[in-house]
């Protein structure tokens, strides 16, 4: 896989990220770097672990699909991408998620780490794929952090000053470019 896909997967990844993003910055009466520089460290380092976790689960069984490997990853951003299509027009409560009972930004260790995990367990089945296609898991996690790190604080930005106009919007993306991806290695696998 190239810089390219890589960095592509990266951002169909953090596109979750980036709406819980928008969301708290939708919170904040005024614009604190701070708490975007938080939010962008916690989703970015929990968008890296995960695939790392997949990755170490699916070296486990590399053995057993080798030959169809491209498939099960095409499988697998396929229907994370479907999956986060279908997703963005659900009516969430952002309110309850994003703010306080006063409308504030909830920035509380468990919210935020609750959220972390919620929005990177698509990318834990990322990195089994990686093993399958035995993919360089430390540079591919390298760039999934930086990408979803610097996405999210621009998430944060964006709900701050624009509102929620981009949410429904960046999941669909997110969705688009994980599958197209998908169908870019299973064209390369067959070929």
């Amino acid at each position: 896989m190239n810089f390219v896909n890589l960095i592509g997967i990266g951002i169909g990844l953090s596109m979750d990220a980036f709406a819980v993003s928008l969301c708290k910055g939708l919170c904040q009466r005024t614009m604190q770097w701070k708490n975007a520089f938080i939010i962008g460290l916690s989703f970015g380092f929990f968008q890296a672990a995960m695939p790392l976790i997949g990755f170490f689960l699916g070296y486990q069984f590399s053995g057993f699909v080798n030959g169809i490997g491209h498939w099960i990853a095409f499988i697998l951003l396929a229907f994370i991408g479907v999956h986060m299509i279908r997703e963005s027009g659900e009516i969430k409560s952002d309110e309850e998620v994003c703010c306080d009972i006063k409308g504030e930004l909830k920035l509380d260790l468990k919210n935020i780490l609750a959220l972390s995990i919620a929005t990177s367990i698509d990318a834990l089945a990322i990195g089994i794929s990686f093993a399958l296609l035995e993919i360089n898991i430390f540079s591919a996690i390298s760039v999934i952090g930086i990408i979803t790190f610097a996405i999210s604080i621009v998430g944060v930005f964006f709900g701050f000053k624009f509102g929620s106009k981009f949410k429904s919007k960046s999941e669909i993306l997110g969705g688009l470019i994980l599958i197209i991806i998908g169908l870019k290695i299973l064209i390369e696998g067959i070929l």
